[in-house]
C-alpha cells in the first residue's frame, strides 16, 4: 500500500500518543503492528482502511478517543515536542519504506501490560514479542 504524507503524519502522531517513552525499536515495533494490521485484509469498515484510517478508527489506538489526554496533541490544539516527534517520524519512514524488518512475528495487535487487566482479545491469540511496555500478539479471535 502506498502510503500518502498524511499518512506518515497520524501513523507519527499515533506512534507517539502510544509509544513516545519506548526506544526507536518499541517504536517500530508499535509501527509495525499498525503496518500488519493495515495490510491484514480484514475487515476495513471496523478497523478503518490505510494507516490513517487504521490509526483513527475510533476504539482501535486509545491516543485517539477523543477523551484521551493526548488527543489534544495528536489533534494539534497542543504541541507535540520536536525531538519525541522526529523520533516517531524516523520510525514510520524505516517501517512504511521497508527498510526494517517486522520484530512482531507479523503482530496486528499489541497492548501495555501496566493495564489493570489484560484486554479480552488476548485469550486465544498468539504473542509474538514483548519489547519495552508493550506485549504485541498476532492470531487474535
Amino acid at each position: 500500500m502506498t502510503a500518502t504524507d498524511r499518512d506518515r503524519d497520524i501513523l507519527a502522531r499515533a506512534l507517539w500518543g502510544e509509544a513516545r517513552g519506548e526506544s526507536l525499536a518499541g517504536q517500530i515495533a508499535v509501527a509495525w503492528t499498525i503496518r500488519n494490521r493495515v495490510n491484514d485484509g480484514k475487515d476495513k469498515s471496523w478497523r478503518g482502511e490505510g494507516y490513517a484510517g487504521v490509526c483513527q478508527k475510533p476504539y482501535q489506538f486509545s491516543c485517539w478517543n477523543k477523551n484521551n489526554p493526548n488527543f489534544a496533541y495528536l489533534s494539534g490544539a497542543k504541541s507535540i515536542p520536536f525531538r519525541e516527534l522526529a523520533q516517531a517520524r524516523i520510525a514510520v519512514d524505516q517501517v512504511i519504506d521497508g527498510k526494517v524488518s517486522d520484530p512482531t512475528g507479523g503482530a496486528t495487535h499489541y497492548y501495555a501490560p501496566t493495564m489493570p487487566k489484560p484486554p479480552t482479545w488476548v485469550k486465544g491469540a498468539k504473542q509474538t514479542l514483548a519489547l519495552g511496555h508493550h506485549v504485541s500478539f498476532k492470531d487474535v479471535p
